[in-house]
């Protein structure tokens, strides 16, 4: 037994182990030096060249027995294809940049916007007051980074009218659009060009990432694609993105580094640690997973035995999926308009004239702390929705009105102290509102398909919800 200054005990077996680590590190950055012209002090594998400038800015990464002169050079003649320039492309980009990536292409059709800044860290306050185009906006901050590197700016929307010809003259692709059907449409085209996909998203606290359509440095293993594990998409009213969610802006960061860090040891021969496996990332508890996927399915209808989709087949994705390609919040139109009011009519005809009614927030309680109208009673679209997943139990009509009553005790109770100022043969107006007008949609449509009210009601949401407020109504009033 030896004994370390620090009163470590090794054993011969473990000191063995070191030692041949130290020696396999030791070979490869030999052979790697003595890839060093002694003439020019240049590094060179075939026709590529590193220079002084070169070796000194990447060297802190060259003296990895993993990377060396080789993968440095694989890096600089790589190129690397981020489609979307946001919260999981920007922090993935600015990494690919300082590895000495040599081409990134980045694919984006929006402009940056003030709500993008916590979380979208290569675009600035002035690229907001310019509507700059985030793959400008991002492209300017490659090169302030790395000036060697070239950019290539898509500012389009990737379709299945371009998708594959884009992704073809790229080694690796980023997805980080985090919506449903760029996935689909990402997917599907890497799998016919035949490129690995680093697929990240991110909501809330919580952030994930896995490696699609990867093959195995000994081609034994082909891992699946996004729709080997998932053939079809979830409904759309299922799917919460940053905007409706929210999201901490360090969460996409981390998992957008660790896109940037899949790429890389793809591109210099490492093997990526999430081939085949799934990262769960909780940034609340500060947990880190990892979930062991399904391999390629022989019947998926893209990478399959037996394909139905190929280049010239690409499906419609905005009707496969029910839903657009943005991140963005997207009206829903759930109710006619006789179950709708605009903004104005309601301030005129309900806060003007002091006409008796119950005004229904859905929202969560933590969004009325930005900002909310006077007099409002809370009860979240959350909990609504949990009523509703509760009254399938119900064995009675009493019992479903009886839960109805206890979940939604709030509505009841403001409903009561409302009709004592009113004529009791007059129905009782609820008016609905959240921030878009999409969940007090839901909310208006469960109140009048499963709810009984002992009196009569009548419901209605607020179209555009606090939103077209401050448009229409209150300038001053808060937006978020």
């Amino acid at each position: 037994m030896v004994k370390s200054n620090h009163s470590l005990l090794y054993t011969s077996e473990k000191i063995n182990k070191r030692y041949i680590c130290i020696l396999r590190y030791t070979k490869v950055l030999i052979i790697n030096l003595l890839i060093m012209s002694d003439n020019n002090r240049e590094c060179a594998t075939n026709d590529a060249r590193l220079d002084q400038e070169d070796v000194t800015r990447y060297s802190r990464q060259m003296i990895l027995p993993e990377i060396g002169v080789p993968g440095q050079l694989a890096l600089r003649q790589a190129s690397v294809l981020v489609v979307g320039a946001g919260g999981l492309g920007c922090p993935a980009i600015q990494y690919l940049a300082a590895a000495g990536v040599g081409k990134i292409g980045i694919i984006d059709y929006d402009t940056v916007e003030t709500s993008n800044l916590h979380r979208q860290i290569l675009h600035t306050e002035s690229g907001v007051k310019k509507s700059t185009r985030k793959t400008h906006s991002a492209a300017q901050a490659v090169k302030a980074i790395n000036s060697k590197v070239t950019v290539e700016e898509f500012y389009m929307q990737l379709d299945r009218q371009n998708a594959v010809d884009t992704v073809k003259h790229y080694c690796v692709v980023i997805d980080a659009t985090d919506n449903v059907v760029s996935r689909y449409l990402v997917n599907d085209a890497c799998v016919l060009a035949n490129k690995p996909l680093v697929s990240g998203s991110a909501l809330r606290w919580e952030g994930q990432l896995t490696v699609y359509n990867y093959q195995t440095q000994h081609g034994d293993c082909k891992g699946p694609c996004y729709r080997c594990l998932y053939p079809s998409p979830p409904p759309p009213e299922t799917v919460t993105n940053c905007s409706d969610g929210g999201v901490l802006g360090v969460v996409p960061g981390i998992i957008g580094c660790f896109q940037a860090l899949e790429a890389i040891k793809i591109i210099v021969g490492v093997e990526p640690s999430y081939h085949q496996k799934l990262l769960v990332f909780d940034g609340l508890v500060g947990g880190v997973r990892t979930v062991k996927l399904r391999g390629a399915q022989p019947n998926c209808v893209v990478c399959g035995n037996k394909p139905s989709i190929t280049k010239n087949t690409l499906p419609d994705y905005v009707k496969f999926c029910g839903s657009v390609a943005t991140d963005k919040c997207v009206s829903v139109k759930l109710l006619d308009d006789e179950q709708r009011i605009t903004a104005a009519r309601y301030k005129n005809e309900f806060v003007d004239a002091g006409k008796p009614h119950v005004l229904l927030d859905v929202r969560e309680p933590v969004e009325l702390q930005i900002c909310s109208l006077p007099n409002s009673t809370n009860i979240s679209i959350r909990k609504i929705l949990f009523c509703k997943s509760k009254l399938p139990l119900a064995k009675s009509d009493e019992e479903r009105s009886s839960a109805c009553r206890q979940l939604l005790e709030k509505l009841f109770t403001a409903l009561d102290n409302v009709r004592q100022n009113m004529d009791r043969d007059e129905p009782t107006p609820v008016v609905v509102v959240c921030r878009l007008g999409n969940d007090s949609q839901k909310a208006v449509d469960f109140l009048n398909r499963e709810v009984t009210f002992h009196e009569s009601v009548t419901i209605k949401d607020i179209c555009g919800g606090l939103t077209s407020w401050a448009k229409t109504v209150d300038k001053q009033f808060f937006t978020y």
